[in-house]
């Protein structure tokens, strides 16, 4: 029978977990794919660190980049990490070598995906990166394969689950942000810098990887990013009283040749399907012809969801075909118009604390007026003994460019006591 000689480069959480997986799953992974995965070689940062697992000494390599060049290796699998450094010389090296490279480093392929994935094509290696989107959801062999008769015209949902834990666990255990982010923290649902989570970086890597797998087209940085770092216990009870919830969420959409992509929080009604997804879950809806509307929920995060994704990769390889990255050639892959959000429309949530005074709600309501934006909805939350007041307006559908003209107007106004909110409403 065929043999496929593995390297695993990183042996933190999800590489011990995969090293694991592989040695007591042979059997069963050698009868589903005709092929025996064999754990050849491993390589860390850190050989001392201790691990709940016995390498031999035979299995060790002492410089991590002796996996591209060695001939006794078919197949590495990247968990380093990071979009520059070991992580980027690994794979382009490997690829260059004819190994195949799995990997679940989003950073990388949503960096440097279109070039790698030529160099993949030009050897006839594959490169495959499911765990790099999601966790446990199969959205991306879904989108190769499962979808593969579908023109899909719009993708969005929630990519990640530190975010989506925090802003649920604000609404449903009535603590503030610092208090919920430290709580996961310490359940290991947030890295120790959690930024690219809080500040919305991993969701635009994952959704530029996901935008190029829907529309056939090359990766694109024009991008709306924002992040939850501003939403507080305060507009989570509003959006509650107002019938919505608040979820970080990301968006690509193909409208009129154009795509669209944009992460940022959005309020969307307590009765959709979105708002039930709590936790670390992630949800990814995808919108196509002739499917309709198609729905994949699952775990994001964390070494069994993540090992079930680099198994999937790891069997299409067992199985011996080669495949392009990105579905299509990178010669027959498209160079779409990519646009900012400024011209869409949305309708929107916006929060002012003022000082309670004459004149104030008049002179907010002309600035919206000026700006060509009309309200659905005002209502006026007066705190007598600080004499302040809080303002929250609902608009009407409006262009982006004008709702973010009437935020940067009315924050420099002196009866302004703290910086306003403006958050996306998504129906």
């Amino acid at each position: 029978m065929r043999k496929l000689n593995i390297a695993i480069i990183g042996l933190g959480n999800i590489g011990s977990y995969l090293f694991k997986y592989l040695r007591e799953n042979k059997n069963i992974l050698t009868e589903k794919n005709n092929c025996v995965p064999i754990v050849k070689f491993v390589s860390v940062k850190n050989k001392k660190r201790k691990r709940n697992i016995s390498i031999k000494k035979i299995q060790w390599l002492n410089n991590y980049i002796d996996a591209t060049k060695n001939k006794n290796v078919d197949l590495i699998v990247e968990l380093i990490g990071g979009a520059e450094g070991p992580a980027k010389k690994l794979v382009f090296n490997a690829l260059k070598n004819k190994k195949h490279v799995v990997t679940a480093n989003k950073a990388l392929i949503a960096k440097y995906g279109d070039q790698l994935s030529r160099i993949a094509e030009k050897n006839k290696v594959n490169l495959e990166f499911e765990a790099s989107v999601c966790g446990g959801v199969p959205i991306i062999r879904s989108l190769k394969e499962g979808l593969i008769a579908n023109k899909i015209s719009k993708i969005h949902g929630i990519f990640n689950g530190t975010s989506n834990y925090i802003l649920s666990s604000m609404d449903k255990e009535n603590k503030n942000f610092n208090e919920v982010l430290l709580k996961a923290k310490e359940l290991g649902y947030a890295e120790t810098n959690p930024s690219a989570d809080l500040n919305g970086d991993d969701v635009s890597s994952k959704l530029k990887i996901l935008s190029s797998l829907c529309f056939n087209s090359f990766l694109n940085n024009n991008i709306y990013v924002e992040g939850i770092k501003d939403i507080d216990k305060s507009d989570i009870d509003n959006a509650n009283k107002l019938g919505y919830k608040i979820k970080l969420l990301g968006f690509a959409e193909l409208i009129d040749n154009k795509i669209y992509q944009r992460v940022h929080p959005a309020l969307i009604k307590k009765d959709s399907y979105v708002a039930g997804i709590d936790g670390v879950l992630n949800a990814v809806i995808v919108d196509g012809k002739p499917i309709g509307q198609s729905t994949i929920q699952g775990e994001g995060a964390g070494p069994a969801a993540t090992t079930s994704a680099l198994i999937s990769d790891i069997s299409s390889i067992l199985r011996g075909n080669i495949k392009f990255p990105f579905s299509l050639s990178s010669k027959k892959r498209k160079k779409l118009k990519f646009e900012n959000i400024n011209e869409r429309f949305f309708s929107a949530y916006f929060r002012f604390e003022v000082l309670d005074k004459p004149g104030v709600l008049s002179n907010i309501t002309n600035v919206f007026s000026k700006n060509k934006t009309s309200i659905k909805r005002l209502i006026q939350n007066p705190n007598k003994n600080k004499k302040i007041s809080s303002v929250i307006v609902i608009t009407h559908d409006s262009k982006d460019k004008n709702l973010n003209k009437i935020l940067k107007e009315i924050s420099k106004k002196n009866y302004i006591k703290r910086k306003p909110k403006l958050i996306r409403i998504d129906d």
